[in-house]
């Protein structure tokens, strides 16, 4: 994404060890990552942090932007399908849909909330391999 998203100067700080698995077909997994990481860097202004953490049978992968970020509101719509919230960018407003209910398919789930850095943090439970 560093690449797609070079001109704008977006770069990505990724802390997830080595040898982590989940629980899930490689390309629903691929589906969910790739729709959260290309969402943080179309909105994030210089930054995007990707963090991991294992608990009890679980992982949860947070992707971090620092963009202007959502109201308590709009966190909530931005998971119906169909739903865009800007209609100046691209896209159809199925990305974040579709990685919850394929995150839901695997017993786990999604959750949108406020970043540290002001923006958007994504993150992904699912169970671990």
């Amino acid at each position: 994404m560093e690449k797609i998203y070079r001109e704008r100067g977006v770069v990505s700080v990724i802390d997830v060890p080595e040898g982590l698995f989940v629980a899930c077909e490689p390309q629903d997994f691929d589906e969910i990552a790739g729709n959260l990481i290309d969402n943080a860097f179309k909105w994030a202004t210089r930054r995007v942090a990707v963090s991991s953490s294992t608990v009890s049978g679980t992982v949860s992968i947070a992707i971090e932007d620092d963009g202007s970020g959502l109201t308590a509101e709009q966190q909530t719509l931005v998971l119906q399908p169909g739903k865009r919230l800007d209609e100046a960018t691209s896209g159809f407003g199925f990305g974040l849909s579709i990685a919850s209910e394929l995150a839901e398919l695997y017993a786990g789930s999604l959750k949108v909330e406020k970043a540290g850095a002001g923006g958007l943090r994504v993150t992904t439970t699912l169970p671990v391999a």
